[in-house]
């Protein structure tokens, strides 16, 4: 591997990645590049179990010195230089950002939104408060140990295996029962799935995915539902979790004893808690926060914290290009 990109052993990277000198992603951070569309440039930190994603459609771009936290999620995103980014935040396709930005911990960044230079950013969607201060600049050059001279990059490139070469994912027993997997379906190599488990035909586990079904159970996946990276699935006691056909489930996501009907779309980093219902052709927008026994019938669009009805699919939901092929 090319030395001025470090990763950790749990990290995957998956297509083209262009890069400079000095990024480093850490423990079980996922890197997707579909069609050679992710850049960083130099010193760059992705920390632990993060998800940065990049379409030909919407291509992600990083510039140097930008660090992100812990469990951040990136798709399709313009991120400019020298950012400093707080755990769990957010980015949508579409969305640019300008140099020296400071975002607030668990900060949604709406598609297509443009937030300026030196904005401190916070809220679900993410707000400006104000303009960085002195203080604040101090500590933007404090955390990269007083350099903030991001100078010119010199791109590299690695290319990754195919995906279809990472397809060993754990299956591990609990309580006298195995997960049962179809022959047809995926399960990525970095992929744990426990215990009372069923997964349909056709269907796909991201990387860095947990489906667990220990004393608690079923959980039961249908065909060609796709749960994309970093994504978690359990369930409470005397639960069941049901994921109907044709479900996609973002990356980052918490999916907890709830039945999702067929055909939705749960976005990056959005919550699902136990006892919930879902009807068919739901789509539940990126960081939202379903509760425990709500019910919401076919064809809803989801958002906020708790989760409200905030308009009607009209129209079969189409799979983002964001998914997994």
């Amino acid at each position: 591997m090319d030395m001025s990109l470090r990763k950790a052993d749990s990290a995957r990277l998956y297509g083209s990645v262009r890069h400079g000198k000095g990024v480093i992603i850490a423990q079980g951070t996922i890197i997707r590049s579909v069609g050679d569309s992710v850049r960083f440039g130099n010193r760059n930190m992705v920390l632990e179990n993060s998800v940065l994603i990049g379409t030909p459609e919407t291509p992600l771009s990083v510039g140097s010195g930008t660090i992100f936290g812990h469990r951040c999620i990136a798709i399709g995103a313009s991120i400019g230089d020298l950012c400093e980014i707080g755990n769990s935040t957010i980015f949508l396709p579409g969305c640019r950002v300008g140099k020296m930005c400071i975002f607030g911990e668990g900060t949604i960044i709406p598609p297509g939104a443009v937030i300026p230079d030196e904005s401190v950013v916070v809220g679900r969607p993410g707000r400006v408060i104000r303009k960085l201060t002195p203080e604040d600049r101090a500590m933007i050059a404090r955390m990269r140990g007083g350099n903030i001279d991001v100078g010119s990059t010199e791109e590299n490139q690695l290319e990754f295996p195919p995906e279809g070469e990472h397809m060993s994912g754990k299956l591990y027993p609990h309580g006298g029962k195995t997960p049962r997997v179809d022959a047809t379906a995926v399960v990525y190599d970095t992929a744990e799935i426990t215990g009372d488990v069923i997964i349909g035909k056709h269907s796909i586990v991201g990387a860095g995915v947990r489906i667990i079904g220990d004393s608690h159970g079923p959980v039961i996946i249908g065909d060609h539902v796709l749960i994309l990276e970093n994504s978690v699935l359990h369930l409470l006691p005397d639960n069941r979790l049901v994921i109907e056909d044709y479900v996609t489930i973002g990356p980052g996501c918490m999916i907890h004893g709830t039945t999702i009907g067929k055909g939705s779309i749960i976005e990056s980093g959005a919550i699902v808690c136990d006892y919930s219902v879902l009807g068919e052709n739901t789509l539940v927008t990126s960081g939202t926060l379903v509760k425990q026994r709500s019910t919401f019938t076919d064809n809803q669009i989801l958002e906020g914290f708790p989760a409200k009805v905030v308009g009607e699919n009209d129209q079969p939901l189409a799979r983002p290009p964001w998914a997994l092929k």
